[in-house]
């Protein structure tokens, strides 16, 4: 398998990288590396949602989407292309993530024409927010069990309940939302997926404090909160499948930029590792060189695994390995810095403390490899208990 750029994709990167180099200066070079996760609550916000809408003035947001819905219609290798480039120049953290990645190509996918043209141009041009609604206290890998509730009132949802670990609530002007809408379906066909506005009555946010000491995730309360009738995704009572649609948008290109920032850490442990002699360490140095050869790997298998249109179940091989991968390298970071990685505000302590949390959120490591044996691989399904 060829798994070279074409002459093509290298032009692009070329334009790609001029425009980040001209534009991330002047009022924007002060953005330079904010946000990104563990380091998201507040960092800049402002300068970065001005960043945004600076991208989408030039039309670098959402460019794979289709031309007609806003997007370049550019390929996936080329979303590769200026993911990398936009990682590898630094430029901040996006704030329209949610919107791009996550609830746009599932509004393209599964929504209606009206859904289309009512909120995919706010996502395009950075006008609306957006943050994801989906495990509940007693709802995180088993996300069948959600109970917070959608009951029809007239031309509404009032909506009631609960959702926890929301990221970027705080800014948030909607989410999308997973609600049972009829009690006595079974589990998996009796959730709807909604659209609901953020700023109303009726909606709490409570921030969350992480291990870290950042506030990023967020506990959401719906008591009686509305949103039209018409802004459901796909059929009434049919959300999972739309909601396992979202899941495998998330599991994009934007990896590929992930991994470029993972290259930087790698570098800065190596770096310390050089400088406190913890290098000549051969199991220390035997355990930097199978780091870097799992970044080689999450690298290739991602550019093997490469389709158009809605990704696959093997994106979930994706998952598991950078997960666990960037798990072991924040502990690998500790071990190279020793005791001075126990003192407040070490170098690569908050990479270290936000990383227990990879191989949970976005799906338990766990999860992902019941999708991987059963989607993937053809194995039978994890047995059931008897109800």
């Amino acid at each position: 398998m060829d798994l070279r750029f074409s002459d093509e994709d290298e032009t692009f990167r070329a334009e790609v990288r001029d425009w980040l180099e001209s534009n991330l200066s002047g009022e924007f070079a002060e953005a330079r590396g904010l946000g990104g996760p563990g380091r998201e609550e507040n960092e800049g916000f402002e300068v970065r949602l001005a960043w945004e809408r600076h991208l989408a003035a030039d039309g670098w947001t959402c460019i794979g989407w289709p031309k007609e819905y806003g997007g370049r219609g550019a390929s996936v290798t080329q979303q590769v292309v200026f993911h990398e480039e936009y990682a590898r120049a630094e430029a901040p953290a996006r704030v329209g993530i949610f919107g791009e990645g996550l609830i746009g190509p599932t509004i393209i996918a599964f929504g209606t024409d009206e859904q289309r043209r009512r909120f995919l141009p706010p996502i395009v041009n950075a006008t609306e927010l957006w943050c994801q609604g989906y495990s509940e206290p007693d709802a995180g890998s088993d996300l069948a069990n959600l109970k917070t509730a959608a009951v029809r009132d007239g031309d509404e949802w009032v909506i009631t309940g609960q959702k926890v670990w929301t990221s970027l609530a705080h800014w948030a002007d909607w989410i999308f939302v997973l609600c049972r809408t009829d009690r006595d379906a079974p589990r998996h066909r009796g959730i709807s997926y909604l659209l609901c506005p953020m700023r109303q009555p009726g909606i709490e946010i409570r921030p969350i404090t992480q291990i870290s000491g950042q506030q990023e995730f967020n506990e959401v309360f719906f008591d009686g909160a509305r949103t039209a009738v018409d802004n459901v995704v796909g059929e009434v009572n049919g959300g999972w499948r739309v909601a396992m649609g979202t899941l495998a948008f998330e599991r994009g290109t934007m990896y590929f930029g992930q991994q470029i920032g993972f290259e930087r850490e790698l570098a800065e442990i190596v770096d310390a590792a050089r400088a406190n002699g913890a290098i000549d360490d051969p199991v220390m140095r035997d355990r930097l060189v199978r780091a870097w050869t799992g970044l080689r790997v999450m690298r290739f298998h991602n550019l093997r695994t490469l389709r158009d249109g809605e990704p696959g179940p093997e994106a979930s091989v994706n998952k598991l390995f950078w997960s666990e991968w960037h798990r072991q390298l924040g502990e690998l970071a500790m071990d190279v810095l020793g005791m001075g990685a126990t003192l407040q505000d070490a170098p690569l302590q908050w990479m270290f403390l936000f990383s227990r949390a990879d191989t949970i959120y976005a799906g338990s490591s766990e999860i992902q490899r019941n999708i991987v044996g059963e989607r993937a691989l053809g194995l039978p399904s994890e047995p059931k208990p008897a109800v």
